[in-house]
């Protein structure tokens, strides 16, 4: 059983179809580990609910990225974690895991990249008045939103859509789309021509 730990820090919804893929045995994986950067998110209550260990940390508490991510590896190596998944985790990552998780660390992200990467990529995609958006689950490099791209699954956007609306239309779209990833690269395919 493969290792995984998720980095997040918000709501957690997708923790939480990570979590019930397991329970479910969709995916063979355990969550051995949350790590979240916001003390107060929600997604540290699913942690609890699902009995997952979970490591909070502020980053204004330390020198730099660097001083954290070597304490969150030690972490990550102490409980033998094999893949890195971001859900919702609104950092860089950093040199430190990058070269020790390098091609392990994988992110979830709501467009159709290239298009609208960083922050509120719904809004983005509202503000330029597209047809369509959608749902990418990439690779993670030292940039922002830019690894190579594994899967992507197209939403179609409406006629007065709202960001509410559409947040929703993608959520439902990660919550399927990024379980099945997860375990198309944990059994060892890179290929997601089948999703």
């Amino acid at each position: 059983m493969k290792k995984i730990v998720v980095f997040a820090s918000g709501n957690g919804s997708n923790f939480q179809a990570l979590l019930d893929a397991v329970h479910n045995g969709n995916l063979q994986a355990e969550v051995s580990l949350l790590v979240c950067d916001r003390p107060g998110a929600f997604v540290i209550d699913r942690a609890k609910n699902a009995a997952v260990p979970f490591f909070v940390f502020q980053p204004k508490e330390f020198l730099d990225k660097e001083e954290y991510e070597s304490q969150i590896l030690a972490l990550l190596k102490e409980k033998k974690i094999e893949w890195i998944i971001l859900a919702g985790y609104m950092r860089l990552i950093g040199q430190t895991l990058l070269q020790a998780y390098e091609g392990r660390i994988v992110n979830i992200h709501p467009s159709l990249l290239p298009a609208f990467p960083g922050k509120d990529a719904v809004g983005q995609a509202l503000e330029a008045g597209v047809e369509q958006t959608g749902v990418t689950v990439h690779y993670v490099d030292a940039g922002m939103d830019t690894g190579e791209i594994i899967a992507q699954e197209v939403v179609e956007m409406i006629p007065d859509e709202t960001s509410d609306s559409l947040q929703a239309k993608i959520q439902k779209v990660e919550h399927q789309l990024y379980p099945r990833v997860v375990k198309m690269l944990l059994d060892g395919k890179k290929e997601a021509t089948s999703i």
